[in-house]
């Protein structure tokens, strides 16, 4: 049988190598496109044997260049996704709506098999975001060019390779003090990586056409409750205090200021909202592919990073013996 050829978009990312990996050892053929070749091809061809995986550097807005990678497709994956707005061109609307219309467009004029889709979990509740309002509007475009598209709304995905377990570690490692925004009452349901990649390689192998589908991990966990796991996994101790909505407005927007914000006032708007199941569209369990990873377990796998003496430093937590009123 004829190997299937995947076309991805933002493979470079945490998400990206994992399902490359997942993808070419089950014979599929992957075509990766970056926007610098020369920065991400050494992260994007070791994912991969000989054969398997073709990188090719373009602008994700060279229409031309573009509709000709559709030509040899027969899954496209879209990955490509921003937590925050820069100039030349990468806004919420450009990167989250017209890019994936253009995939979807382009996957309906050459018959491909499937589009699946990344959006964000809450994006329904979230109307005052900018980025929410972007992913939605994405998807409603998407749905409307390609019917037979499918959307996975992840919540919050982490790994040793994430912008977020790694980040608030770090941050945790440096400051005496830690804010809580909203109390740090809101939920997540945090997957892993590959637990997520299981999911789009399960849509793609068993040809599940589902139009969108919430993705998320076996825990149901409040943001202060994954700040306290932190600090338990990395021997910290850190004074958690809870911000009033008016001095965390202040922070957002000094924080707006530096290249790479650590908060921004659109992300502080999303925090408002849980970032659960809602109840409303199918989810990972329901189209048979249940997380099996659960968030402490994976975490104690690259937390000794942020620990005293690293990799050599004494075990003093056990995933197990985990009790749920050091939480509160």
């Amino acid at each position: 049988m004829k190997a299937k050829n995947c076309l991805i978009f933002g493979g470079s990312g945490q998400i990206g190598r994992n399902l490359i990996r997942k993808l070419t050892k089950n014979d599929y053929k992957v075509t990766v496109v970056t926007r610098n070749i020369h920065q991400k091809s050494y992260l994007i061809k070791t994912q991969a044997n000989a054969g398997y995986i073709d990188i090719v550097e373009t602008n994700i807005f060279e229409e031309n260049k573009i509709r000709k990678l559709f030509e040899k497709a027969d899954i496209c994956i879209n990955l490509i996704g921003i937590l925050f707005q820069q100039k030349k061109g990468n806004t919420f609307k450009n990167i989250h709506t017209i890019f994936p219309s253009l995939l979807a467009k382009f996957s309906k004029e050459y018959n491909l098999k499937h589009f699946i889709h990344l959006s964000a979990l809450g994006v329904n509740e979230a109307k005052d975001s900018d980025y929410a309002k972007s992913k939605l509007d994405g998807e409603n475009e998407i749905l409307s060019n390609f019917p037979l598209a499918t959307i996975l709304r992840p919540s919050i995905v982490y790994s040793v390779d994430d912008n977020f377990t790694t980040n608030f570690m770090t941050l945790l490692n440096r400051l005496p003090v830690f804010p809580l925004y909203y109390n740090g009452d809101t939920k997540f349901s945090p997957i892993h990586c590959s637990d997520l990649t299981d999911v789009i390689f399960h849509i793609i192998s068993k040809n599940i056409y589902t139009k969108i589908v919430e993705c998320v991990g076996p825990e149901v966990i409040t943001f202060k409750e994954i700040l306290l796991r932190l600090m338990k996994l990395t021997d910290k101790k850190r004074i958690l205090i809870p911000f009033p909505l008016s001095l965390a407005k202040m922070s957002a927007r000094l924080f707006e200021i530096m290249p790479n914000p650590i908060l921004t006032m659109d992300q502080l708007k999303l925090l408002k909202y849980d970032n659960i199941l809602s109840g409303k569209y199918k989810s990972n369990s329901q189209i048979g592919v249940p997380s099996v990873r659960y968030f402490n377990d994976e975490v104690k796998k690259y937390c000794f990073m942020w620990r005293e003496g690293g990799q050599f430093s004494t075990e003093k937590y056990s995933s197990n013996s985990y009790e749920e009123k050091n939480l509160s």
